[in-house]
Parts: structure tokens; C-alpha cells; sequence
């Protein structure tokens, strides 16, 4: 649980996963192009520090460079969607839907809302951005 002590989450297959120690950042969601083709929805991220996360199955965690400028995690065996990481930015964006519930968690925002999917509404009245937030 998202409580400021420990959460935890994994893959659908159970060969990655990972505990945060501390508090996770609210949950932002992402409607840029890529994440709507690598969720097949708009993907819905809270975020911490590296230092604060100890991942166990690594060996089963793949990277996929999206762009020159982020990095994607994934399960190597199912190929859950785990991670997004701007390299060198000391903090990694956790797939809110891997994490254990009780996540303790809430929506804040709504990035990238320009690219929006046309098979869907924003109704939840959280804040939208047009682009992104400036941070992962």
C-alpha cells in the first residue's frame, strides 16, 4: 500500500518485481501517442525515486529506448508494461496498474491530452495539460 512506508508490484507473470520505499507520487495519465500504442489505452503512471525502489527478477526486465529521450521497462516473459524512465533524471514512472492494491493512490492529472484517442472522453474534472508536465 501506498502509505509512505513500502508499496509493491509486478508483472502479470510474477517474473519482475519491485517494492518502493517511501511515498509514490500521485497518479498522472499519460495520452501522448506512444503510451496509447504501448498500453492500448492511455497509461496511468505515479512515480519515485531509483534510490527508493529494489527490483527483484531484473534478468526478466527488458528496456525498449522509445525515443532519444525515455526508456520503457517491460516483462520479458508476458510483457507487462512496468516502467518509463527519462535516463539520468534519478527517478522512475511506475505503471499504476502493476502496483499491489491497496495502492492508496489518486489521479491528478491528465497529460498530453492534445494527442487524445477519438474513442474517448476526459470527464473526471482532474487538470489537463496540452503537453507534458516537464517531469516523468
Amino acid at each position: 500500500m501506498a502509505d509512505g512506508n513500502e508499496s509493491a508490484g509486478g508483472c502479470l507473470c510474477g517474473a519482475v518485481r519491485y517494492t518502493v520505499q517511501g511515498e509514490l507520487r500521485p497518479v498522472v495519465n499519460c495520452h501522448c501517442g506512444q503510451c496509447l500504442r504501448w498500453h492500448g489505452h492511455f497509461a496511468a503512471y505515479s512515480a519515485a525515486p531509483w534510490s527508493a525502489i529494489r527490483l527483484q527478477g531484473e534478468s526478466e526486465l527488458q528496456w525498449y529506448d522509445s525515443s532519444s529521450f525515455a526508456r520503457r521497462g517491460f516483462c520479458r516473459r508476458c510483457g507487462s508494461s512496468l516502467f518509463w524512465e527519462r535516463p539520468g533524471s534519478g527517478q522512475l514512472s511506475i505503471a499504476a496498474g502493476s502496483l499491489d492494491r491497496p495502492t492508496g493512490l489518486k489521479t491528478i492529472r491528465h497529460i498530453f491530452t492534445a494527442d487524445l484517442a477519438d474513442y474517448y472522453e476526459i470527464t473526471d474534472g482532474h487538470e489537463r495539460l496540452p503537453a507534458g508536465q516537464g517531469t516523468g
